[in-house]
């Protein structure tokens, strides 16, 4: 461990829009601080370290670094930047005493920008602005510039706010500079740690005074168990020492505090003496410890304010499995393995609710949006889990009158101008009113809207389709307003399997006339299970494991091959963006299944009369 006085220390969080380069930024401020050795292979993108984040692209779960510049320690928080992960930001800048907003030198400030600095401006953080990826071609930087110090304005900065540093930078290529005119001429971050070191000040808190810190993150050690990361507030800590534990609800609970580390670079290292205040630590030993709780002196028990988040606007049921291939893939099957990993996940994910229903085998769970809830489908499957999850749907709000209020948000969809009148013509008919549409870019629009959260479950897929692959969606939680009428989500419905068996390339040819396949030969399928997507608006029962009848007749073409069209991958986003009200997503750890509620046909006929 390397003991760093208080003055000395910089605690910092990186906030930004989602894809404007915290993580690739971070990546080059550990290694041009001497964090890596010289023969060290390291991966890009570092700090995603979970599955799922390399996958995609995208961090979900803030994380914390340090590095050394001089004889400064420079601790730093990389959050996330698609909203659904809101609650993983609006956590960990708790830790920080300024942030860093990148904000990309192209698209601007969007709907998640102004979310993360509205959250730092409120807790009063001082803030360096950067325009990042400033050597992109057709970099608009002092455009962006006026776009941010507007945004300042929106939140209502104070005037300190308001005269925020600025800095251009390429994290890609480790650069910083004050003048974008002087780009060419930098090599390195040095403007940006010496900016750090200048403007963020050292983290305030008394060393002399009774120990006192708020759990801000929690990570997991198979040795250890529940380790509590956050920042000292007040006094010190040391490995043994005795400490309480006040809980939410105004309970208390003695612990003793069995590891103390802090970080270094990557990793944690062991604190062989005493941390004091200002510095973020991560503490093993206290049990059964959850985010928003505070550790203090066993003397003096001080709460400090529970960590508040906003609230879920979606949410969708998570059923144990009753299909016919049910407990054939999975390692977890039952409702209490299901309760228990639901649970589970409340300790460390603040920003989602579970809760329990009528039924046993029925969860309730509430999110962000359909990012947040199929992260967690996602992560469930690949631990072994086998279940089953409803449509999503959104949580309204009735008020004393009756009147219901649902939930809308702020969507900006940038694409090329040929598609600009398809793409306002859909969000249209979803309920969404366009508020601007400005020229973005070489040949794009940038268009605006206040959507009902409702008009945007399978839309995602929807605008891939209509632009080509070319339409960009990004929309953020803009309030609750008066419910609009019906929006009809799906204007297609189901093929659906007429009986169990394996599907044949006979089958298949025959039921490809009637829509898009979901399903190759050689698929098992029961009766009740969705194949495909229906060219016209009602669902239809068709037979995939149709067998050629074998006669002694030859006739003309019948060598020939049968030309199956290639079937729709249907990934876990595009199945809960497909499924109505009547249909479940059956979830393994190998496979996702579409399937109706009802499985029987005919039962299911008498049900829809």
């Amino acid at each position: 461990m390397i003991k760093t006085e208080q003055n000395k220390i910089r605690n910092i969080a990186i906030i930004a829009h989602v894809d404007h380069g915290k993580t690739t930024l971070v990546d080059a401020m550990l290694k041009q601080s001497g964090t890596f050795r010289d023969n060290e292979t390291v991966n890009e993108r570092v700090m995603d370290s979970n599955d799922i984040e390399r996958e995609r692209g995208i961090t979900i779960l803030a994380k914390n670094t340090s590095l050394f510049w001089e004889d400064y320690k420079i601790n730093i928080v990389d959050t996330p930047g698609h909203a659904d992960f809101g609650g993983e930001v609006e956590r960990s800048i708790q830790l920080a005493d300024g942030v860093l907003l990148l904000v990309d030198a192209i698209e601007g400030c969007m709907p998640q920008t102004r979310f993360v600095l509205k959250k730092a401006l409120a807790l009063g953080l001082k803030v360096i602005i950067i325009i990042n990826k400033a050597d992109r071609p057709n970099a608009r930087p002092y455009e962006i510039v006026d776009d941010v110090l507007g945004l300042f304005l929106d939140l209502d900065a104070t005037e300190e706010q308001f005269n925020s540093p600025i800095i251009f930078a390429s994290g890609r290529d480790g650069w910083a500079s004050y003048s974008f005119e002087e780009k060419d001429k930098k090599e390195n971050l040095a403007d940006l740690f010496e900016l750090i070191i200048r403007h963020i000040p050292a983290p305030a808190g008394e060393r002399e005074g009774a120990f006192q810190m708020l759990v801000s993150n929690i990570d997991y050690n198979d040795y250890t168990g529940r380790i509590a990361v956050g920042k000292i507030q007040r006094g010190h800590a040391v490995g043994g020492m005795q400490c309480v534990i006040c809980k939410k609800d105004g309970a208390a609970r003695r612990s003793k505090i069995s590891g103390l580390y802090v970080y270094e670079g990557l990793k944690s290292a062991s604190a062989d003496e005493e941390v004091s205040a200002g510095e973020i630590i991560a503490v093993a030993g206290l049990g059964d410890i959850n985010i928003g709780e505070t550790v203090c002196d066993e003397n003096f028990p001080d709460p400090m304010p529970f960590i508040e988040v906003d609230k879920p606007v979606l949410s969708m049921n998570f059923l144990v499995s009753n299909s016919p291939f049910a407990g054939k893939e999975g390692k977890f099957v039952t409702s209490r393995h299901l309760r228990e990993r639901l649970f589970k996940e409340l300790e460390s994910n603040v920003a989602l609710h579970v809760e329990e229903t009528d039924s046993t085998d029925t969860f309730r769970v509430s999110g962000r949006g359909e990012l947040h809830l199929s992260v967690l489908i996602e992560n469930m499957r690949r631990q072994g889990y086998e279940f089953q999850v409803s449509q999503p749907t959104v949580i309204t709000i009735t008020d004393e009158n009756g009147n219901i209020s649902e939930p809308y948000e702020q969507l900006i969809i940038d694409v090329p101008n040929e598609y600009a009148g398809v793409v306002i013509e859909r969000v249209s008919e979803r309920k969404g009113e366009m508020k601007s549409l400005n020229p973005f870019g070489e040949g794009y629009s940038r268009i605006e809207f206040i959507i009902p959260t409702r008009g945007l479950i399978g839309y995602r897929s929807e605008l891939l389709t209509s632009t080509k692959g070319t339409g960009i969606l990004n929309s953020l939680f803009d309030s609750y307003q008066p419910q609009k009428g019906s929006i009809s989500n799906r204007n297609r419905g189901s093929l659906v399997a007429w009986e169990d068996g394996e599907a044949t390339a006979y089958g298949l040819f025959n039921a490809q006339d009637r829509g898009t396949m979901f399903i190759t030969a050689g698929c098992r399928v029961y009766e009740g299970m969705i194949v495909g997507e229906n060219s016209r608006s009602d669902d239809m029962a068709i037979n995939v494991c149709k067998k050629k009848q074998l006669t002694a007749i030859r006739s003309t073409g019948a060598d020939e091959a049968l030309r199956l069209i290639t079937p729709r991958q249907m990934t876990l986003e595009r199945c809960l963006d497909f499924i109505a009200k009547d249909e479940l997503l059956e979830v393994t750890p190998k496979s996702l299944r579409l399937r109706k509620t009802i499985l029987k046909n005919d039962l299911r006929a008498k049900s829809n009369k």
